[in-house]
């Protein structure tokens, strides 16, 4: 799979106008009258200050220091956070990022301070076909032991082992030795849109974890294996999804909304205001719809949620987006280097601004720091106040799971997981039938009692139902893999059943279906 250029850098979406970064002529010599030639008394002013410096500084430093980190970077700090500068060697690997390839091992893991469990590896991927299972510990990679390491060290030695051939061991359940492997990073398809099951009988839910050139034709496809015009309902689940490619969500957003609904609107101060609406051609679907959104909620899944919500067509649930809704342009300048500026904003289609303003920043002046009283608000299509000012606003708010002291100690140190590695590696094969039952919960207090987790009656009795829900997610996760697992989870998940409830809210749906 490519790695977009445009999803690079930061995670800056890299755009010119609504579709695609391209590069931009260098502007022709301004004619007499124009503002441009103000700035010539300010260019003498900077070159004498420079060289200046560079002929008398007690301290003398490289030129194209002085320039690159010095006083270009010092310029662009008082625009936005999203400006960028880069040098030619940076832009240089900034295009080379364009052609490579999304590579790895194939593998769903579990980190923990000093630990890490494979939960899954997926069919025809390095890790399935050098043989590590579910269950197993990954003790070391390249010699570095992991137990050593946090959580943010581990990531960054993945991430960093999966660019080349790696040698690992691994400790195995019932293996009296540590196991060793050597893994080639492959190419490995993740595809955007990877979960779709029924909730229940003609409710479905999608979860769409990027938006990319083929997250369009993912949901589609998801739709159809649900039931297309049978399903009466379905969440799509937006939570952590940074975004992507914008064509992709307006694509998206295009299967649910009336053909020529705006979808869309980019306006700058210099650029020609850009929309985007659905085709003429669309055939949306009828069906109700709830999108779950937080505070990782960012980009083109705030353009879909967005446009749902603004033509009264989904019921948005869960946490404030995060607010980022910056055009930029990518321009090569003269001997290599390059800039990424920020062009424009992007607004939903009742005309709120996506971004969120930014603190020290030229861009803070769009509405500074106001009481939400103070920020403005706007009409949806069937006249419903909705409110501006960045991000975007659920109808319904709801926060994530909440722990007790418990279920933070239980989940933080892994416990749950490697109890289910050692109950599967005593229970081969797992019946087909297997509950928790009050004989697997004793097992499980011994487990715990090993490791000094000794929670009190009451607390242990309290936690009853959670516990025993979260034995059978982990031994699901690695007897059946992740997204079987993630379908009991969601069957907990607070906002994943708010946004069930808010599909039955007649008030809050009221016309939301395709009309």
């Amino acid at each position: 799979m490519k790695v977009p250029l445009l999803r690079s850098c930061a995670g800056v979406l890299l755009f010119a106008g609504l579709l695609a970064a391209q590069s931009r002529p260098s502007h022709p010599p301004a004619p007499p009258g124009d503002p441009a030639q103000d700035l010539t008394p300010l260019l003498r002013q900077f070159v004498q200050v420079f060289s200046t410096v560079e002929a008398e500084s007690a301290s003398p430093e490289p030129v194209d220091k002085l320039v690159f980190e010095g006083a270009i970077p010092a310029m662009l700090r008082q625009l936005d956070p999203h400006t960028q500068f880069f040098d030619p060697g940076q832009f240089d690997q900034l295009k080379q990022m364009e052609d490579s390839e999304q590579k790895g091992f194939g593998s769903i893991v579990s980190v923990l301070p000093g630990q890490v469990i494979f939960l899954q590896t997926l069919p025809g991927t390095p890790s399935s076909k050098a043989g590590i299972q579910a269950g197993d510990e990954l003790v070391a990679v390249n010699n570095y032991a992991i137990r050593s390491l946090e959580p943010d060290q581990i990531v960054q030695l993945l991430t960093e082992a999966r660019q080349q051939k790696v040698n690992i061991y691994v400790r195995r359940q019932g293996s009296e030795r540590l196991l060793e492997f050597t893994l080639t990073p492959a190419l490995v398809d993740a595809p955007s849109v990877d979960r779709a099951f029924l909730l229940k009988p003609a409710l479905g839910y999608i979860r769409i974890s990027s938006w990319d050139l083929e997250t369009a034709k993912q949901l589609r496809g998801a739709v159809q294996k649900l039931g297309e015009n049978s399903l009466g309902g379905l969440v799509i689940d937006l939570r952590n999804n940074p975004g992507g490619v914008v064509k992709a969500a307006l694509d998206g957003a295009s299967m649910f909304l009336q053909p020529g609904q705006r979808i869309l609107t980019a306006k700058g101060r210099t650029s020609e205001m850009e929309t985007a609406d659905a085709p003429k051609n669309a055939t949306p679907y009828r069906f109700k719809v709830s999108v779950i959104i937080n505070e990782k909620t960012a980009s083109a899944s705030e353009i879909f949620s967005g446009a749902l919500q603004d033509h009264d067509r989904a019921a948005i649930v869960g946490e404030p987006s995060y607010g980022k809704g910056l055009v930029q342009s990518v321009m090569p300048l003269s001997d290599g280097a390059g800039l990424a500026i920020t062009t424009a904003f992007y607004y939903t289609p009742s005309g709120r601004s996506i971004q969120r303003p930014l603190r020290n920043s030229a861009l803070s002046d769009t509405f500074g720091s106001r009481p939400s009283s103070d920020l403005p608000t706007y009409k949806t299509d069937n006249g419903r106040t909705v409110t501006g000012g960045g991000g975007i606003q659920p109808d319904v708010i709801v926060g994530p799971e909440n722990f007790t002291r418990l279920e933070a100690v239980l989940d933080s140190s892994g416990a749950l997981t490697s109890f289910a590695t050692e109950y599967l590696a005593g229970h081969n094969p797992l019946p087909a039938s297997f509950k928790v039952t009050p004989e697997v919960l004793d097992e499980l207090k011994v487990f715990l009692a090993a490791r000094r987790i000794q929670p009190g009656v009451a607390e242990w009795s309290s936690e009853h139902a959670w516990i025993s829900a979260r034995i059978m997610e982990e031994i699901v996760t690695q007897s059946q893999g992740v997204a079987k697992a993630d379908e009991l989870q969601a069957q907990r998940d607070p906002q994943v059943q708010a946004a069930v409830k808010a599909l039955e809210d007649r008030a809050l749906l009221a016309s939301r279906s395709a009309r």
